[in-house]
């Protein structure tokens, strides 16, 4: 796990990163709050006990992300480099199957970097920010918390059959992020049955909304909107500031998103690692 006082370096690091560079770095802190003591996925390089060097890996299934940052008086040192060397190494040990490097769509310092680095551009992903707007009341479609095992199995389902990952590592993927404090796991269901899921995370006034998704056999039947604006109506009397994110070739969810209230303000490159 990491400590308090390691996650405050890294949100300095992080803050001054990107006042340098004009851009938002994705570290998913959610995720690095609620680390696992025995499996190593951040990386840290310290110059005279100060944090110069960062890198974080997150792991969803046979996939891993990797995200890092350097500071910018620290930079072609070879620090990003060497953070890099073992969190794949560590990838390597857990049997990642695909790697992805996370980088701001606008970081010249990370266009630099990946010139050198066998990989190439995978996907974009628009990061979006709810506008206010007004819903038409909702009736047929509930929101509700994640709460048996047969709610765990539908996500664990969804996981499979919308995000391509096979059982062993949706079952996998759910038991090691089952715990996360900062996360609501919400069921979607319409005429008593589920019909999708998505996660929540409230952080600092922000709510994120993660893996959503619907059984493909109900898409295009207006359950993930309904979903969606109750729980954008419901994050919004919090008075929280709603988030998402979307990749840009997922030309259906960008529409729902943006029917919906969201716009784009920062978008993320992923660049996939060939080995």
């Amino acid at each position: 796990m990491l400590t308090k006082e390691e996650l405050k370096n890294i949100k300095v690091l992080q803050a001054i990163c990107e006042e340098e560079g004009q851009l938002q770095l994705k570290l998913n802190f959610d995720m690095l709050e609620s680390r696992s003591e025995n499996r190593k996925e951040d990386f840290f390089h310290y110059n005279e006990g100060k944090l110069v060097g960062f890198l974080g890996s997150y792991y969803f299934g046979n996939k891993v992300e990797i995200c890092g940052m350097v500071h910018p008086n620290y930079r072609r040192r070879g620090i990003f480099s060497k953070l890099l060397v073992e969190a794949l190494e560590e990838a390597m040990k857990r049997e990642a199957r695909i790697i992805l490097l996370n980088a701001p769509s606008e970081s010249q310092s990370a266009k630099g970097f990946l010139k050198n680095i066998p990989c190439e551009l995978s996907m974009v992903e628009y990061q979006m920010k709810w506008q206010k707007m007004e819903f038409p009341k909702n009736h047929s479609v509930t929101v509700r918390p994640s709460i048996s095992d047969e709610d765990t199995e539908a996500e664990i389902q969804l996981d499979v059959q919308c995000f391509g990952l096979n059982e062993k590592e949706a079952r996998q993927y759910k038991q090691e992020n089952k715990d996360l404090e900062t996360d609501l796991r919400l069921i979607i269901e319409t005429d008593g049955k589920i019909a999708g899921k998505m996660r929540l995370s409230e952080m600092n006034g922000e709510a994120w909304i993660y893996g959503f998704a619907v059984f493909p056999e109900l898409q295009g039947k207006g359950i993930g909107r309904k979903a969606l604006t109750e729980v954008v109506q419901m994050e919004d009397e919090k008075g929280l500031s709603i988030f998402l994110e979307v990749e840009a070739k997922n030309a259906h969810a960008l529409r729902l998103y943006e029917f919906c209230g969201f716009r784009s303000y920062h978008s993320q490159d992923y660049y996939k690692m060939n080995f």
